[in-house]
């Protein structure tokens, strides 16, 4: 099974609602936002770090990120571009 299958059954597993494989270029970067329900990523390829009010934590291929509920945040995609599975307790919540 591949990296991403097996993170798509975990999150499924967990009962997230809305899973999906999603890729950024390198340099995406997203604007401060916050989510109203729990978003948990795992990054496949690449890396993205996330900033929270200058708390900044860099997610890296293979690992797991569960973004807090309702905290503000930005984040910038890696040099070589991000591949990662998302997992939405509310669908279009990203």
């Amino acid at each position: 099974m591949e990296l991403s299958e097996r993170f798509i059954k975990i999150l499924e597993d967990e009962g997230f609602t809305h899973v999906f494989e999603w890729q950024d270029k390198p340099g995406t970067i997203y604007q401060t936002h916050t989510h109203k329900g729990k978003v948990t990523i795992f990054i496949t390829d690449g890396s993205v770090t996330f900033d929270f009010s200058g708390d900044k934590k860099e997610v890296k291929a293979g690992e797991r990120f569960d973004v807090p509920v309702g905290a503000p945040h930005s984040a910038i995609v890696g040099s070589q571009g991000a591949l990662y599975v998302v997992g939405e307790m509310i669908e279009g919540d990203s």
